[in-house]
C-alpha cells in the first residue's frame, strides 16, 4: 500500500492513523520505535495543555458555585488566559532552594510527582483500538505508578530541611496509603466481574457498566480517589489554613507549578480510570464500534467523545464536593478510613467473589441483566445493613454525649422561688 496524503488526513479524523501507518510502512524496523516515541510525546503534551483548561474550568465553576465571579480580566471577560498568566509568572519568579537542603532530593520530588502521574495515561484507552500499551496486567501498572507518587512527597518534605515539611510529608503519606487499601480492593471488584487486568478487556466486557452491579463500590472508590488526589474534604496534604502548606511549603516558581500541574494531571486520569472501570469507558450504546461503508471509522470519535463526556461529569463532583464540604480533621479522616471504607469495601469483595463463583455454578445461562440484578440486590441489602449500623452506633454516641436523659423521658425542671419566698422562709 502506497502513502496517500488524502488518506493520511482521513486517518487522523477517525483516529486510525497508527493503523494507517502499518500498512504504509509496516515492514520498516524504524516504524515501531518511531510511532511509540511520537504517541508518547503527543499524550503528555496534551495531558500538560490540558492542565490549563482544567484549571480555569474548575476556578469558573466554583466562582459561580460560590456566588463569585471568577477569573474576568486576563483574556476577556472570561479570564480565559488566566492560567497562562499563571503559569508565566511561576517561570518568572526566582526558585529559592533552602540552605541546607538535600538538592537532589529537593530538585527530584516535582519530576517524580510530574512523572508519575502522565505516566499512568500509557495504559488508558481512549477510544477502541486508540491505547497506548495494552498491557494484559494494566490495573496492576496502574496500582505499581500511583503508588510511587508517594516517593516524590517524601522527597520533597525530607530535601526541605525544614521539620513543618517533613511533617506535613509524614501526614500526607499516612493519607495516601490508608486511602490505597480500599481504592485497591475496590479496583479488584472490577477486576472479578470482567475476569481480566487489562483496562481494555474490562471497558469491553461492560456491555452495562459496573457501576449498576456495585454502586457501593463505585462510590467508596470516587471516595478513595478524592482521598488519593488530596482534594476536599480530603486535603490535608496542602491544607492552607493550617500553619503551612504541608510538604511543599519550601517551594517556589515552577517547581511549585510542578506540583500544582501534577495533581491536575493526576485528577484527570483518576476521573478517566473512575469513568473506565465503573461507568463503561468509550462504550456508547455499541456506537464506539461502527464503521461506514467506505471503510470510515466513526466509531473511534464517537467513543473517545463518550469518554470524554464521562470523565468531565466526574470531574465536575470533584468540584461539587470541593465547593461543598469542609475539610476533615487527620483523626476523623483516618477513621473514616479505616472504621468504614476498609471493612465495607472488603465485604464488598468477599460478596462480589462468591456471588461470581455461585452464579457461574448454579446459572451459568444467565443473561448480563440478570447477572447485574443479583449483584445490584446484593448491594442495596449490605447498603441498608451498614446505614443501619451507622444510624444506631450514631445514636448511641449521642446519648452517651447527652447523657442518661436525652434517650426518652426528661424530668420536669423545679421553678426557682421568688426572692419574696426566699426571705420569708428565712424569717
Amino acid at each position: 500500500m502506497s502513502f496517500n496524503l488524502i488518506d493520511f488526513l482521513l486517518s487522523f479524523l477517525d483516529m486510525t492513523v497508527l493503523d494507517y501507518a502499518n500498512e504504509v510502512w509496516g515492514d520498516q524496523p524504524w516504524l515501531s520505535p518511531l510511532l511509540s516515541v511520537i504517541y508518547i510525546v503527543v499524550i503528555a503534551t496534551v495531558v500538560l495543555l490540558l492542565v490549563f483548561v482544567v484549571g480555569w474550568t474548575e476556578r469558573k465553576v466554583l466562582a459561580r458555585m460560590q456566588d463569585r465571579i471568577g477569573p474576568n480580566r486576563v483574556g476577556g471577560r472570561y479570564g480565559m488566559l488566566q492560567m497562562v498568566a499563571d503559569v508565566v509568572k511561576m517561570m518568572t519568579k526566582e526558585v529559592i532552594i533552602p540552605a541546607g537542603a538535600d538538592r537532589w532530593a529537593y530538585l527530584a520530588a516535582p519530576v517524580v510527582s510530574l512523572a508519575t502521574s502522565i505516566l499512568l495515561f500509557a495504559v488508558l484507552p481512549l477510544a477502541p483500538g486508540v491505547v497506548g500499551v495494552n498491557l494484559p496486567s494494566g490495573i496492576f501498572y496502574v496500582m505499581a505508578i500511583s503508588s510511587v507518587s508517594i516517593v516524590g512527597l517524601l522527597l520533597a518534605g525530607w530535601g526541605s530541611n525544614n521539620k513543618y515539611a517533613l511533617l506535613g510529608a509524614f501526614r500526607a503519606v499516612s493519607q495516601l496509603v490508608s486511602y490505597e487499601v480500599p481504592l485497591m480492593i475496590t479496583l479488584l471488584v472490577p477486576v472479578i466481574l470482567a475476569g481480566t487486568l487489562s483496562l481494555v478487556s474490562i471497558v469491553e466486557e461492560q456491555t452495562i457498566p459496573y457501576f449498576f452491579y456495585v454502586p457501593l463500590a463505585g462510590i467508596i472508590f470516587f471516595i478513595s480517589i478524592l482521598a488519593e488526589t488530596g482534594r476536599s474534604p480530603f486535603d490535608l496534604l496542602e491544607a492552607e489554613s493550617e500553619i503551612i502548606a504541608g510538604f511543599h511549603i519550601e517551594y517556589s516558581g515552577m517547581y511549585f507549578g510542578l506540583f500544582m500541574a501534577a495533581e491536575y494531571i493526576a485528577i484527570m486520569f483518576m476521573s478517566a480510570l473512575f469513568a473506565t472501570v465503573y461507568w463503561g469507558g468509550y462504550n456508547f450504546f455499541g456506537l464506539e464500534d461502527l464503521v461506514l461503508a467506505n471503510g470510515f471509522a466513526i466509531g473511534r470519535p464517537i467513543g473517545f467523545i463518550s469518554l470524554i463526556v464521562k470523565i468531565a461529569i466526574a470531574f465536575f463532583i470533584f468540584m461539587w464536593v470541593r465547593a461543598t464540604l469542609p475539610r476533615f480533621r487527620i483523626d476523623q479522616l483516618l477513621d473514616f478510613n479505616w472504621k468504614l471504607m476498609v471493612p465495607l469495601s472488603l465485604v464488598l469483595l468477599f460478596v462480589v467473589v462468591l456471588l461470581n463463583k455461585a452464579i457461574d455454578v448454579y446459572a451459568p445461562g444467565i443473561t448480563e441483566f440478570g447477572r447485574m440484578s443479583i449483584h445490584l440486590l446484593s448491594n442495596v441489602i449490605i447498603g441498608i445493613v451498614v446505614l443501619e449500623i451507622m444510624r444506631r452506633r450514631a445514636r448511641r454516641k449521642r446519648e452517651a454525649e447527652e447523657g442518661p436523659d436525652a434517650g426518652g423521658w426528661r424530668m420536669e425542671p423545679v421553678l426557682a422561688e421568688s426572692d419574696e419566698t426566699q426571705l420569708a422562709h428565712a424569717d
